[in-house]
């Protein structure tokens, strides 16, 4: 479970150095984190991809295998050894950081040896249509870990355990083959007619054996990581009645409630709801349909209604399981779900999503410090906005969501946060001013622009209210005079 102004890190981006390095650096930068007002860090998925140390994490191989066998043509990982994976939870941990691990489930590639099956191939646009007559194909469907050699667990996997895969070796072809008396999982997204297949070998979710697997390695992978949390990859692909159970589970064995959050790509919030009620809320969603109004709001040249950026979105529906983000590994550019807000946008995105009230926000490592690989730099600002939800952002909220271009809101403050209290004013087009109300407690006070993109101070009427401006295509943080010094100084 999150605290109040809790913020999640997610702490990785696809282009990272496969140098083996980026656990220590993770350890190395957690006083950092600490200090900045991360509270929740999602690591990348931790065990053997079939690229071996090129791997980011979601070609899962050998989740046993954190960095600790000679397997895919090295014993690190991308990111490092198992010690090290190991030294930097603690690090984490001792810093009073929670630990979300990424778990892959849905595929498995980078098998040991092939196999001879039965199957059909399936319309790639409609897995629901047959293309071909059975016949039978060579598939890369064996996975023996024969280096690991039953350290941890003894289980091994065949086509039995797969619904289908994509690859003929025999006839080196590739295609969407579905195993012969098998059938894609029912109660997947409907995209593709079924998209219970998303790439390499697809798991069987009706198999008994493969969901006592995937129990047990929950249950080892606890025990050896120790956890707070899960960030559970392409939901839209797998049984959606799955994960109550396995988190129900995991949670029993752990003895507290884990924070679980699911990634399930599609705008429509009308599916992000039906997932949510089908597990009984029983854990939280990254709130896609929100990305999207970010990304169209930056790219719609100043004529985004603004005053309608949060409608149809999870943290508006259903705040309590919204898990906000601007960004991810998965939207920066060259990726499958390329959608990266610009960049003049990105301060005002994430003002959104840091001080506002609702919701658990996901800063992207990519913009807290910038992606080399695409010279892209840090977006300016961010430390600063991290720093005041942490800080100042408390209190009753007021919406002023009610001009085209020119938003904003309010939070009122609490007395257990020394100058606590804001007014947010952004515009997406011209610059310009908005009356908005931050208390009668503020009466006769001066607030300041914590960004210093405006200069002059604004003084609080005895309503309570104050004029406050922004400048065009910009946001502008408005606080306590003291507090603003503060975040100047250690920003």
């Amino acid at each position: 479970m999150t605290n109040q102004n809790d913020t999640l890190l997610q702490c990785f981006e696809w282009y990272l150095a496969d140098d083996g390095l980026f656990w220590n650096k993770v350890k190395e930068e957690t006083p950092s984190f600490s200090m900045s007002g991360i509270t929740e860090v999602w690591l990348p998925p931790a065990y053997k991809g079939q690229a071996g140390i090129h791997d980011v994490g979601y070609g899962v191989y050998d989740m046993y295998d954190l960095g600790e066998f000679n397997q895919k043509g090295a014993i690190r990982t991308k990111y490092g050894t198992r010690a090290e994976y190991l030294s930097a939870l603690k690090a984490l941990h001792k810093a009073g950081i929670s630990v979300i691990a990424d778990i892959v489930f849905n595929h498995r590639m980078g098998a040991d040896n092939t196999e001879i099956a039965a199957a059909i191939e399936d319309d790639p646009a409609n897995r629901i249509v047959d293309e071909s007559s059975p016949g039978m194909i060579e598939s890369w469907t064996k996975f023996t870990f024969p280096n690991r050699n039953g350290k941890y667990s003894s289980f091994t996997w065949d086509h039995s355990c797969f619904d289908g895969t994509d690859w003929d070796e025999d006839g080196h072809r590739s295609a969407v083959y579905r195993f012969i008396n098998k059938q894609w999982d029912e109660e997947v997204d409907t995209e593709e007619g079924n998209y219970d297949y998303l790439m390499g070998c697809d798991l069987d979710m009706s198999n008994p054996k493969v969901i006592s697997e995937l129990h047990e390695w929950g249950r080892w992978y606890y025990d050896t990581v120790g956890f707070d949390g899960v960030r559970l990859d392409a939901l839209k692909h797998i049984r959606f009645t799955f994960f109550e159970s396995w988190l129900q589970d995991m949670n029993r064995h752990a003895g507290k409630c884990l924070l679980a959050i699911g990634e399930y790509w599609n705008a429509d919030i009308r599916k992000l709801l039906h997932y949510l009620d089908v597990n009984n809320n029983c854990l939280s969603l990254f709130d896609v349909s929100l990305h999207y109004n970010l990304y169209n709001a930056a790219n719609s040249g100043g004529s985004y209604d603004m005053g309608s950026i949060l409608n149809n979105t999870l943290i508006k529906e259903r705040p309590m399981n919204a898990v906000t983000f601007v960004d991810n590994h998965d939207t920066q550019p060259g990726q499958a779900l390329s959608s990266f807000v610009m960049s003049w946008f990105k301060p005002l995105a994430y003002a959104l999503i840091l001080l506002r009230a609702e919701g658990l926000p996901c800063v992207f490592y990519g913009d807290l410090y910038g992606i080399p690989h695409d010279h892209i730099d840090p977006v300016v600002g961010l430390d600063k906005l991290i720093r005041i939800r942490k800080e100042y952002a408390y209190g009753p909220e007021i919406d002023y969501f009610d001009d085209q271009n020119i938003v904003g809101w309010t939070r009122g403050g609490d007395t257990a946060f020394s100058c606590s209290g804001l007014a947010v004013l952004m515009s997406d087009s011209a610059g310009g001013i908005k009356k908005m109300n931050v208390g009668t407690q503020f009466s006769g006070k001066i607030f300041v622009d914590a960004l210093q993109h405006q200069n002059q101070e604004v003084v609080i009427d005895n309503d309570g209210c104050g004029i406050f401006s922004t400048d065009g295509g910009s946001v502008s943080v408005w606080m306590l005079k003291d507090a603003a010094a503060a975040i100047r100084k250690n920003c």
